[in-house]
């Protein structure tokens, strides 16, 4: 009796102690599922751009998807690097991102130092969606071919001006690839964004400038600005009346900017591939897609290892511009 009492009181206990591993276990995963806390998204540039517009309209949907707050953080200032080096310091816990844009693969050109390594210290989630500029004009500019401003631009060296962005953005570059090839001297003049820069050509100001589709559609299609030219390499659907600026006038230019998502570097595989996962799955939502196409995006979500192909592509291309005219931000 005392042998049997032995054995059933060991396998009681193994049973207990199995099943409060298992409960300790379920509220362990409980509590480290992901996300179980805000996430925190930081845009390099002011609110209003197409950078932001993106992130935000993502975040939204996602945070229902979560069942979790998305924070977005606007941290503007030296081209990204401020930003950018706030989440490669950030802990690798996938609660802090950031969205990139297309300055993130050029700022090692346009600087002589930053406090970061564009590739080792960030993980790729996905690229999620690329736009051309716009070559805007206020409504009642006299300027209404890419043609009329080269000529003009030629007629008289540094008459003309266009705003940007902010330096090295992807407005500032494609206006820098666009004096390259035309063989004109136009100043640039940068602002802190996007909304302070339309304001001053809406308002005659400044004559000229590249922006985001995805910022500046409404505006167009309101009549408050005029649309002379886009960057890519074919015709927006929306705006099937506008030339390329290939096709006006230089065979060849395109300058088309992308948005994705990074982590800090050593953020858990896992974690990339849920939120990887997520955020495509948003991006395949018929209702989201639309939103972000009516506002001039393409859609993309391609993997991590393609996306970090698709900077270092970039990275080779606008650094032979930035070398080739010695732009710099120092």
């Amino acid at each position: 009796m005392g042998r049997w009492f032995r054995i059933a009181a060991a396998a009681a206990a193994i049973h207990f102690a199995a099943a409060a591993m298992h409960i300790m276990c379920g509220s362990a995963f409980a509590q480290t599922a992901f996300p179980s806390r805000p996430v925190h998204i930081f845009v390099p540039y002011p609110a209003g751009g197409g950078v932001d517009v993106l992130t935000r309209t993502l975040g939204d949907v996602v945070a229902k998807q979560w069942g979790q707050s998305v924070v977005v953080e606007n941290r503007p200032g030296a081209g990204g690097v401020i930003a950018s080096q706030a989440v490669a310091t950030a802990p690798p816990d996938g609660y802090t991102l950031i969205m990139v844009a297309s300055g993130h693969a050029t700022n090692p050109f346009l600087y002589s130092k930053i406090p970061y390594d564009t590739f080792k210290d960030f993980t790729p989630v996905s690229l999620l969606a690329s736009s051309p500029n716009i070559l805007l004009v206020r409504a009642d500019s006299p300027f209404k071919t890419v043609a009329e401003m080269i000529s003009a631009a030629k007629a008289k060296p540094g008459s003309l001006s266009f705003a940007h962005a902010g330096n090295g953005t992807s407005t500032h570059l494609a206006a820098e690839l666009f004096k390259s090839m035309a063989g004109v001297r136009i100043v640039h003049i940068p602002y802190r964004g996007v909304p302070p820069a339309l304001t001053d050509v809406m308002g005659g100001r400044v004559p000229m400038m590249f922006a985001n589709a995805g910022a500046v559609t409404s505006l167009v299609k309101a009549g408050k600005l005029k649309a002379v030219a886009v960057t890519s390499r074919e015709r927006l659907p929306q705006f099937q009346d506008v030339p390329t600026v290939a096709e006006a006038a230089l065979p060849g230019y395109e300058a088309t900017t992308w948005s994705g998502f990074l982590f800090p570097a050593g953020t858990p595989p896992d974690i990339v591939a849920k939120v990887h996962r997520d955020i495509v799955d948003v991006l395949n939502d018929p209702a989201t897609r639309d939103a972000l196409e009516s506002r001039g995006f393409e859609v993309v979500g391609n993997t991590p290892e393609a996306f970090r192909q698709v900077m270092k592509d970039e990275l080779v291309k606008w650094g032979a511009l930035i070398k080739a005219t010695g732009a710099s931000l120092d």
